[in-house]
């Protein structure tokens, strides 16, 4: 079903950009033919590494005037030797170094002492938790891991509601890519050609608010609903789980604070984290060879997969740039008679109807070679979009059938129960999640107020 739509939709366009005299020279039928292929491919379960790859080759091998071999190497370099891309693996491996070192449920039981008589009690600490661990892990699915990880056992023997609790930590988990320094931001900047300092600036205001919409939903939740019994807590003993706070504090500062302050680029800021990381891992005692060996073994099989989708989404791109598609889909977008809000709109639409069932990193490889050149000619803020595509993103993470960061909490559930219970519980975060980017459209300001201070 999802092919044919797909291919449909496909089908409207071409026939569209040939009434518009645009695509005269564009062979319709094989690039339909490539994009009926993507749709089997993915519909069947393909790895889209695979997919992209395959119909980079075939394309080149249809369309392109020089043996396809001659660019494939040049494409695979000059992509994985992109120095903003280093930053990537970077973040990855401060992430594990953290989360076996045991920070993560340090974070967690500092912010609990404060949290537990609030209205809505220890739902607050998942969303606090998973906010403050997105600044220093940069991935949704790791933070969500981490912190469901830790989070779910001191729920078992409570009285929340198992939805709240689970939707809460889904919606925290989501935070992960959105707040600085979420990895999205990076392989966004690498196809755009855009500035990574100026992307995480534009994220802290929309990282706020969002966080600050899950936070009013719990306590105001939490006053219509049953009061929780939880122990009184001394101020001392709070004062001293403050201590708690301070690997994730200082790591924090050391990787946001050295890039806005003209200390260092995201590389190397990135770099600083996970020295960083080591030292605080060495301080709690956790640190030793198999941990390091464990980390970073994690962490290059997650760059090698990433690695591989970009050559691959490289490699189609190049093909589809040189047969003008982006600028020929463009033009007739822009040429419809409608107002920029309105295709905006639209092309909103269409991340919420691909993120009901493709992965999110996937989504924003093979939408924005295509989608940027639409935006950028409407008039929008590259900058701006960014933090768009990443929130939509992240949406389509805790949003059913495909919401991966719901599938992960699933399988740390002690004893399991239907995934359903997420699906409901999350339900009113993603309606909050949707009301924060539909404000973010209306006062772009909130994104673009810090990145014009530094202009």
């Amino acid at each position: 079903m999802i092919a044919v739509v797909f291919i449909g939709v496909l089908l409207a366009v071409a026939v569209g950009l040939a009434f518009n005299g645009a695509a005269t020279d564009l062979p319709i039928s094989e690039i339909l033919v490539l994009c009926g292929l993507f749709a089997a491919f993915f519909g069947a379960g393909v790895y889209i590494a695979a997919t992209l790859g395959i119909l980079g080759l075939l394309a080149g091998l249809a369309f392109s005037s020089r043996p396809f071999w001659l660019f494939l190497g040049e494409i695979a370099w000059t992509t994985t030797t992109n120095y903003v891309l280093i930053a990537m693996p970077l973040f990855l491996l401060m992430g594990e170094i953290l989360l076996r070192a045991g920070i993560s449920d340090r974070l967690y039981k500092a912010l609990g002492l404060w949290m537990n008589r609030v209205p809505g009690g220890l739902l607050h600490t998942n969303i606090m938790s998973c906010a403050l661990f997105s600044a220093i892990s940069g991935s949704s699915i790791a933070t969500a891991a981490t912190m469901g990880s830790v989070a779910l056992p001191y729920f078992e023997k409570t009285n929340y509601d198992r939805r709240m609790v689970l939707g809460s930590l889904a919606a925290g988990g989501a935070l992960g890519n959105l707040i600085p320094p979420g990895i999205t931001f990076i392989i966004y900047a690498l196809l755009t050609n855009t500035s990574v300092g100026k992307l995480y600036l534009a994220a802290v205001g929309p990282g706020l608010l969002v966080t600050v919409l899950f936070l009013a939903y719990i306590f105001v939740k939490g006053l219509r609903g049953p009061r929780m019994d939880a122990p009184k807590v001394p101020l001392l003993v709070k004062l001293l789980g403050l201590v708690d706070l301070v690997p994730t504090l200082a790591l924090g500062l050391v990787v946001l604070g050295s890039m806005y302050g003209g200390l260092a680029t995201p590389t190397e800021a990135a770099a600083l984290g996970a020295v960083a990381a080591v030292v605080f891992a060495a301080l709690a005692g956790k640190f030793n060879l198999r941990m390091l060996h464990e980390s970073a073994l994690a962490t290059a099989r997650n760059t090698a997969l990433v690695g591989l989708i970009l050559i691959s989404a490289f490699l189609l791109n190049y093909v589809l740039t040189s047969l003008d598609v982006p600028r020929l889909v463009a033009g007739f977008v822009t040429g419809l008679p409608l107002p920029a809000w309105a295709l905006m709109a639209m092309i909103i639409g269409l991340y919420f109807a691909l993120g009901t069932f493709m992965e999110g990193f996937s989504m924003i490889i093979t939408t924005i070679p295509v989608v940027f050149p639409i935006v950028t000619a409407l008039g929008y803020d590259a900058v701006w979009f960014g933090v768009i595509v990443t929130m939509l993103i992240e949406i389509a993470l805790i949003t059913p059938p495909d919401g991966t960061v719901m599938y992960v909490l699933q399988g740390l559930r002690r004893p399991s129960g239907p995934i359903t219970d997420i699906f409901a519980g999350v339900t009113p975060f993603v309606a909050l999640y949707v009301a924060a980017v539909v404000l973010l459209v209306v006062f772009p300001s909130i994104a673009l107020w810090l990145p014009s201070l530094q202009d």
